[in-house]
């Protein structure tokens, strides 16, 4: 388990391209453990003293770090962690990138969007690719090995790492330790790091407590439709408010919101997003963790393709005006692919919403995904549905 998926990726991107590898994600979802996982490196964080001192004496130190000015077997790798607490960065980097991209690898990690601060264009334009890490997921739980643009064949997981999962969320601490006890404290510690430390630092926002508030009332409001006219009125704030700090709990990778899907959808509704936490184990409501934990891994997927080139892909829902629902749609290249219903049971018949909605979209496969299903090793994307299968099936062909 101390490898993960992308640590190959990785390395191929640092082999083949000059560009910088910027690497996003949650705090502890891992960034540091892969970034120095790529090979022998030189690590500056600016949350060290030393780190900063040399990231603020300029660019020519950092080289002489390095050692330009030696021969050397293969190009250095240096690694920047949290750079974007620092207030020039993108003028640091980019003086840095212009100077040695062909004789340094360079990669940047940030436990909060790298592009959040960007106003106006994009200076560094062509000299980065970015690439979003998320928790562990099902597939990658039980394997690290590099996936290719292919639907994987289905792989059964051990016994208890869905359990696993489900309970103590994807982030690599909890899940590997598995104690209540542990998660309970890392929860409470990771709360404290975004609320008092990161929001507060790299943001202008004063109410604090208020902010804290709307991220409990998101635990409990996970998969609804958002209406932030309502949430304003229980905090006491604006709903330009709560607009704004739910861009920055995306930011910071608290929170994520999917759109609904309006083309081709007869009398579709076009307004509210529906809101999901990184991490699912906070999640209360057992329904709805599981519908989270569908909703991460699917995340995860069209990320994952996107990021390696391999096209659009995006994730949304679809919900009309007859209140007809299917929790998520993904899709390729502006395409309806396929559909995901999530349930905890299999005591329902197949959701005559999922035959609605694929017909109406023309999908090629639409899934009611089960929690309570026993692992079936057969390969769902070869059905054209709809029909039930198990998330134990389902999710270890994924990312």
């Amino acid at each position: 388990m101390q490898y993960r998926t992308y640590v190959p990726i990785f390395k191929k991107h640092l082999q083949e391209h000059k560009q910088m590898l910027f690497i996003e994600g949650a705090r502890q979802v891992g960034k540091t453990t892969i970034a120095r996982a790529l090979g022998k490196h030189i690590y500056l964080s600016w949350d060290h003293e030393t780190s900063r001192q040399l990231i603020l004496a300029g660019q020519e130190q950092v080289a002489e770090l390095v050692g330009f000015n030696k021969i050397q077997d293969t190009l250095p790798l240096v690694v920047f962690d949290e750079l974007h607490k620092y207030s020039q960065w993108k003028t640091f980097l980019k003086g840095f990138y212009d100077l040695y991209a062909d004789r340094v690898r360079i990669v940047v990690t940030g436990s909060s969007k790298l592009g959040i601060y960007k106003k106006g264009g994009d200076s560094m334009m062509g000299r980065y690719i970015p690439y979003r890490i998320h928790p562990f997921s099902l597939a990658e739980a039980m394997s690290y090995f590099p996936k290719t643009q292919d639907i994987q064949e289905p792989q059964e997981p051990e016994a208890d790492i869905f359990d696993a999962l489900l309970n103590y969320g994807g982030f690599p601490d909890p899940f590997l330790k598995r104690s209540t006890p542990f998660w309970n404290q890392w929860v409470k510690i990771r709360q404290t790091q975004l609320f008092k430390e990161d929001i507060r630092e790299l943001t202008q926002i004063q109410e604090l407590s208020q902010m804290e508030m709307l991220g409990i009332m998101l635990k409990e409001q996970t998969g609804q439709l958002l209406n932030r006219s309502s949430l304003a009125k229980k905090i006491k704030v604006s709903a330009p408010s709560i607009a704004r700090w739910l861009d920055v709990f995306g930011a910071f990778f608290y929170s994520f919101r999917i759109q609904p899907w309006h083309k081709n959808v007869v009398r579709s509704l076009v307004k509210e997003p529906k809101c999901y936490l990184w991490d699912w184990s906070q999640v209360i409501d057992s329904g709805a963790r599981f519908e989270n934990f569908i909703a991460s891994h699917l995340l995860k997927f069209v990320h994952y393709w996107t990021d390696q080139g391999y096209g659009d892909y995006g994730l949304y829902f679809l919900r009309d005006k007859q209140q007809r629902e299917v929790d998520f749609l993904v899709v390729k290249d502006q395409k309806p692919w396929f559909l995901v219903e999530a349930k905890v049971s299999a005591n329902h018949s197949v959701s005559t919403n999922l035959q609605y909605f694929q017909k109406q979209l023309e999908c090629k496969h639409a899934f009611q995904v089960i929690q309570n299903m026993d692992y079936v090793h057969r390969n769902c994307f070869n059905e054209t549905g709809p029909i039930m299968v198990p998330a134990r099936t389902f999710l270890s062909q994924l990312i």
